[in-house]
């Protein structure tokens, strides 16, 4: 087996007994990348000299402790301190921060490696990877199709076994979603359980940052190192964070799950009601309680959300002018036309959609009658899951309505390309937890469950999870890439 094919508490295991060390496998996973992203088209930005730098490092002092001489990747809108930071979008296409993000300071901290940043959505708006400026992600298990967005590159990354783990943001699925169509592990944790100093916002109430793994375990090992509070971050909460591992016993007797009806209903492909189901019968067989329950208001989710994320998004997105950040328009002949032309120029299509939207949304004569009123149902929606979690220790329904769907099917097609979040968009609403585990395939692509837990009970989703993986070998499957 080669290295850069193994887990990060299996790098970990030989790193600790010294049977491998940090400059192999970094230039395994480097072997890798080189061999395969000509196919999948991962990585907008490799680093490679300072990989092997800090590789080396660590050998010399010989301290294989927390996650040092474990490589990863970052979805290109993490800040990285000297390394081009794009969002993938031509507005930052030359943005290099002279400082790190919370989470990227975190792992860096630790002793992982960074071996690049990787390629997403522009500005995090999409659910395919297609709308990045630079070029689309391919899916490693079908090369037709896509990998699912807006941390499509994330994700594919790590199912193409180019690194071990990556960091990714969710804003209405976009960890959740493309980890489905990948067929890993993509983990949402509460709203406020990690720092977003230092990444990009899209949608500030919306945005949270997470992981994506190869199992349950490398999900729980990365949330313990990058979870905490930060006073640098306005939505960081100041409570305190477990030991995740300590969790995975595979034990869920007596633990009670739900699973919403709304969730399995016309619209839902019968491959991933079936996978799903199936999925349930087995937590039964373990000794979990199931019962069906009603998420009623989950169905104005979709457009609650695309009123308030791109109305967020064009207050964030204001600072993009051409005069603080981003591409300038140096043929202009005043203020206003360089404003305008900097942002026209520098703005993909599905930006400047949404920025429309949003603009829109809050405009005079509009906020209430929109923006107002979609605050209102966000409530609504925050409520149905409080009620279920008085009486539920968790949720259980499918990621997506089907599996990975062809490049180029949905991309002029707004409306049916935004119904993909439809499943996932409801857990961000709530400022909840969330993860995608693989639970099948249909057609030989992976299906993906998603497990909801009660606000910063993110042990107990993982637990279930764990519980899930121990008796299956959905997560072991890999996809076939013929690399010469």
């Amino acid at each position: 087996m080669e290295l850069y094919e193994l887990t990060v508490h299996e790098l970990q295991k030989l790193l600790a007994r010294k049977e491998s060390s940090a400059q192999e496998i970094t230039r395994s996973i480097f072997s890798r990348i080189h061999a395969t992203d000509e196919k999948i088209a991962s990585f907008v930005t490799l680093t490679e000299e300072k990989a092997y730098e800090k590789a080396s490092q660590i050998d010399k002092m010989g301290n294989y402790q927390n996650l040092a001489g474990i490589p990863y990747a970052l979805k290109d809108l993490f800040c990285t301190r000297d390394i081009r930071t794009t969002c993938c979008s031509r507005m930052l296409e030359d943005f290099v921060p002279p400082y790190d993000s919370y989470a990227g300071r975190r792992l860096e901290e630790a002793g992982g490696i960074l071996v690049g940043k990787l390629n997403m959505d522009e500005f995090a708006m999409g659910s395919s990877t297609e709308h990045s400026a630079f070029f689309t992600t391919r899916n490693p298990w079908d090369l037709q199709r896509v990998p699912g967005g807006s941390s499509g590159g994330s994700a594919a990354a790590v199912a193409a076994e180019q690194v071990p783990f990556s960091l990714g943001t969710d804003t209405g699925g976009s960890i959740r979603q493309p980890a489905a169509f990948c067929g890993v592990v993509g983990l949402k944790p509460t709203y406020g359980r990690v720092s977003r100093w230092g990444v990009v916002s899209y949608s500030s109430s919306l945005d949270q940052v997470g992981t994506l793994t190869r199992d349950v375990m490398d999900a729980a090992i990365i949330l313990n190192h990058i979870s905490g509070y930060d006073p640098m971050d306005s939505t960081s909460v100041n409570t305190a964070v477990p030991d995740y591992t300590q969790f995975l016993d595979g034990e869920v007797r007596g633990m009670k799950i739900a699973f919403p009806r709304e969730y399995f209903q016309a619209g839902v492909d019968e491959d991933v009601r079936a996978a799903v189901k199936n999925a349930l019968q087995l937590y039964e067989s373990l000794g979990a309680e199931l019962e069906e329950v009603s998420l009623p208001c989950s169905e104005y989710a979709l457009p609650t959300y695309y009123l308030i994320a791109p109305a967020e998004a064009s207050a964030n997105l204001a600072r993009f002018d051409g005069v603080r950040y981003g591409l300038r328009d140096m043929e202009a002949e005043n203020v206003v036309e360089m404003f305008s032309q900097s942002r026209a120029r520098g703005f993909g299509d599905e930006v400047k959609r949404r920025l429309l939207l949003g603009t829109y949304a809050l405009s005079s004569g509009y906020y209430e009658e929109y923006y107002l009123k979609a605050l209102k149902v966000r409530q609504l929606i925050k409520q149905d899951f409080e009620r279920i979690f008085a009486d539920y220790d968790l949720i259980i329904c499918p990621t997506t309505t089907r599996t990975a769907f062809k490049i180029d099917e949905e991309i002029d097609d707004p409306l049916t390309l935004y119904m993909n979040d439809i499943l996932t968009v409801p857990v961000n609403m709530a400022g909840l937890p969330g993860m995608s585990i693989p639970c099948g395939f249909a057609d030989g692509l992976p299906i993906g469950m998603q497990i909801i837990g009660r606000a910063f009970d993110e042990a107990s989703m993982l637990k279930a999870a764990f519980a899930f993986e121990q008796q299956t070998e959905f997560h072991r499957a890999k996809p076939h890439l013929e690399v010469k």
